[in-house]
């Protein structure tokens, strides 16, 4: 796993349109639901794959909203795990109740 550069990092969040950078090292999206129980129940569905990924994003329960921020601390900074976690993140939320 090899840390990406700034243009690889570019082009990943060009198709990522809702992940935003926070910095140099951090990418973070909110995802929102109808009710605190569906927030909840993606939250699971993301903790098992971090898992079994052995790679965890930081989550963040407010309510109705989850947010996702996530980096590899290993590498100090993005690599491609990171954009293949995202997008699996992604496909959870498109199939989950909100």
């Amino acid at each position: 796993m090899e840390r990406l550069n700034e243009e690889q990092i570019t082009k990943e969040l060009e198709s990522l349109p809702d992940w935003k950078r926070l910095d140099e090292k951090w990418i973070q999206r909110k995802y929102r639901f109808k009710d605190f129980l569906n927030g909840v129940r993606f939250v699971y569905r993301i903790a098992e794959y971090a898992e079994e990924k052995q790679h965890h994003p930081f989550i963040s329960i407010d309510y109705k909203v989850v947010t996702l921020k996530i980096s590899s601390w290993q590498m100090k900074g993005l690599t491609d795990l990171d954009f293949e976690m995202v997008n699996h993140f992604d496909e959870l939320y498109e199939n989950a109740d909100k």
